[in-house]
């Protein structure tokens, strides 16, 4: 077991005020949570599904708390990032199977989620598509290896902000909220094979692979020490995130059932289409706010998704790994972070329309997490491992309830009608 260290600067301060005094990196996870991918999604959900699909919010906000719960634990007791630990605790198979399907769904989620910021970049400045995406992808890079990570950290807090502007439309939209109630608490299911896909994109775009390595890596990354107050602050940080995350879901859905479904649009072809959710408070500036929100999102998901992907192959390799490093201290693991955006930029070239491609990175997201939360899931009940800090019986319950469902969901779709 690791040597203990002082903990997060501000997790540690409990009782000071202020809402970024009190969070550490689990708000930052929760925020990413909701990245370009989430935002097409779940606003596909509310235009094609209307209010039908909410019951999914208050679902899947414990399974993905206890998902991101274990892989802070296992971070926050042990010391090490996700891949270290399965290199360490599991046969190279699995290792090597995890990490590539963190790699491959993360690089087609930045993939799509640059191909939306230019998307929305274009409904105020008229750009080429291809250049919108080159243009995000190298300030990007630019950002995520020049700035240190601790000024970096409190630009991605701020950034979590930019989400609020969907809340704002739920409590202006001409809202049914007999029917939001009844879909979320009373709701009526069909096996058809259009809601099995929805909630597999809407699961793989909540509990998505690579929020769980880069949740452990920000453990690493701030440093822990390990005693009871200090779980239970990492719990609290863990579910503030998650609880913001789904809660955005939540507004999303609202808001896109309100304005697109009640308004005969049922599929989200464009950019144009998905920012007239926002119409109720912006108006003829609808266009504006969504590129603010989606670059808001993006700007702070794409570093996470790239990172994650980095930590995840230089703990395979044993090589030096940290955002607070320089690039010349640390060239294997920034070299990744250019190369996962350089495929990424790659993928926009193949000519999938940039909506469309969210919705298949959120479905790319909820095949591979099954097996990866399998993998978290066992290291996180290993005494071995986690000592007297091990995974509680009620978070081992809902991580393996999690696992299951996500992994049935695809079965269920092949059977539906």
């Amino acid at each position: 077991m690791a040597a203990k260290k002082k903990h997060h600067a501000n997790r540690a301060a409990i009782n000071s005020k202020g809402y970024f005094h009190r969070l550490g990196p689990g708000i930052v996870t929760g925020a990413a949570d909701d990245d370009p991918s989430g935002i097409g999604t779940y606003s596909q959900a509310g235009a094609s599904a209307g209010y039908q699909m909410l019951w999914a919010a208050p679902i899947l906000l414990p399974l993905a708390y206890a998902t991101q719960e274990a892989c802070a634990r296992l971070a926050l007791v042990t010391g090490q990032g996700l891949a270290a630990l399965i290199k360490a605790k599991m046969p190279r198979w699995v290792l090597v199977l995890a990490v590539l399907l963190v790699a491959i769904a993360n690089t087609v989620n930045i993939a799509a989620d640059l191909a939306s910021m230019s998307a929305a970049l274009r409904l105020i400045v008229p750009i080429d598509q291809t250049i919108g995406v080159i243009l995000f992808a190298l300030v990007i890079a630019i950002s995520e290896i020049v700035v240190p990570y601790h000024r970096y950290s409190r630009v991605l807090r701020w950034l979590c902000l930019s989400l609020l502007a969907y809340v704002a439309v739920m409590f202006v939209a001409q809202v049914d909220w007999q029917q939001v109630a009844t879909s979320t608490f009373a709701p009526q299911f069909d096996f058809k094979k259009t809601t099995f896909e929805l909630l597999i994109a809407l699961a793989g775009t909540t509990i998505s692979p690579y929020l769980f390595f880069w949740q452990a890596a920000e453990e690493v990354e701030e440093g822990a020490s390990v005693d009871e107050e200090h779980i239970q602050a990492m719990r609290g940080d863990v579910f503030s995130g998650m609880f913001t995350g789904v809660f955005i879901m939540f507004a999303i859905m609202v808001t896109s059932a309100a304005t697109l479904n009640a308004n005969g649009v049922f599929t989200i072809n464009s950019a144009e289409d998905a920012a007239q959710a926002l119409r109720p408070i912006a108006g003829d500036l609808a266009g504006l706010l969504f590129l603010l929100g989606i670059l808001g999102v993006g700007l702070l998901s794409v570093p996470v998704l790239a990172g994650s992907t980095a930590y995840a192959v230089a703990e395979t390799f044993g090589w030096r790994e940290s955002l607070e490093l320089a690039p010349r201290q640390a060239k294997a693991f920034y070299a990744v972070i250019v190369a996962s955006l350089t495929v990424a930029l790659t993928l926009n070239f193949v000519g999938i329309p940039p909506m469309y491609f969210l919705f298949l990175a959120a479905v790319l997201n909820g095949l591979s997490a099954p097996i990866l939360m399998a993998i978290v899931w066992w290291l996180a009940r290993d005494k071995n491992i986690l000592g007297r800090w091990v995974s509680p019986r009620w978070s081992r319950w809902l991580l393996g309830i999690a696992c299951l469902a996500m992994a049935v969901l695809p079965v269920l779709w092949l059977f539906a009608t």
